[in-house]
């Protein structure tokens, strides 16, 4: 056995991964945590999570900050590499990350997703300060206010909805000239008077003094700019798994997630995945932290026969 082999490698330090990482410790398990960035993963992104039983209002990255610390007090640093595949080695799984090679037992992939940018001018600098990509987590901060909802399939869609719920006007803004998403899902959004369809519409740009005040579109249908005066812009594109690289070692879906099931186990023996790497309908950080915990206790299981 190689001198570097843990008992387990958790790919991923978000919810997902950090919880696998205090209950696989519990266990009496070794861990060897990666994360290719910042730990926390997506609820980084939300200034003010308002959801998360037990805390009340708290930062994104102030929660993120709570859970590493309990990672920390579990004897347990981050590694900081970015993995990039899978093998098996005589019984025991290498990862091949961009710096070295990590050596486990078994694997628990909690790598998780990239909300897929639209890709407008002052996205990325106007990120927590009302461009979101999350309605679910953010948008109790624009009640009575005029949003903006970017994207055409079903989670664009049920963006749209939740927010109308809450929003005084929402502008749904996808660059066709009719949604991808489910019919029940149009048909809703038709019902609703608050929600304005701006089909044929791209986003060129948001324009504000430090928060968001405002969203240029283009109207291809009459090749003319559109302004709208709106505090929020909800990005919802669509997700961005980065599962390629193990590809060979489980079997993913046909968009690219991980295929497991609520037991977090993969098609490979020894390989769990959690969080939003694997096939899922709800993604939140309590699903993540819950999977985590699955993830954990079946290694555990795993391991000890």
């Amino acid at each position: 056995m190689n001198l570097k082999t843990k008992d387990v490698v958790i790919i991923g330090a978000g919810p997902a991964g950090m919880t696998a990482a205090v209950y696989a410790n519990s266990g009496g398990l070794s861990v060897t945590l990666l994360e290719s960035g910042m730990y926390g993963g997506q609820m980084t992104v939300s200034s003010v999570i308002d959801n998360y039983p037990g805390v009340g209002k708290v930062g994104g990255y102030e929660l993120a900050d709570m859970m590493f610390r309990r990672v920390e007090e579990c004897g347990i640093e981050p590694v900081y590499d970015t993995a990039r595949r899978i093998e098996a080695t005589g019984g025991i799984f290498k990862v091949a990350g961009e710096a070295a090679e990590y050596f486990g037992r078994c694997i628990i992939i909690a790598n998780g997703v990239k909300r897929r940018e639209a890709g407008f001018e002052g996205e990325r600098a106007y990120t927590g300060r009302g461009v979101s990509y999350c309605a679910v987590c953010d948008g109790s901060f624009y009640r009575e206010a005029d949003v903006c909802v970017i994207g055409g399939g079903n989670s664009a869609l049920e963006e749209a909805l939740y927010l109308s719920g809450i929003c005084r006007t929402v502008y749904l803004v996808h660059r066709r000239e009719s949604f991808r998403g489910e019919k029940k899902y149009v048909d809703a959004v038709k019902k609703r008077d608050n929600i304005v369809k701006l089909t044929s519409h791209r986003p060129i740009r948001v324009w504000g003094d430090g928060k968001v005040e405002g969203i240029e579109l283009r109207d291809d249908a009459k090749d003319a700019p559109v302004k709208l005066n709106v505090k929020g812009v909800f990005v919802a594109v669509g997700l961005v798994p980065d599962n390629v690289g193990f590809a060979e070692a489980v079997t993913l879906t046909e968009d690219g997630y991980v295929l497991a099931g609520e037991d977090c186990k993969t098609t490979a023996p020894g390989i769990f995945v959690c969080g939003d790497s694997r096939r899922k309908t709800v993604r939140q950080i309590t699903t993540a932290v819950g999977d985590g915990a699955v993830a954990a206790s079946e290694a555990i299981r795993y391991l000890r026969g």
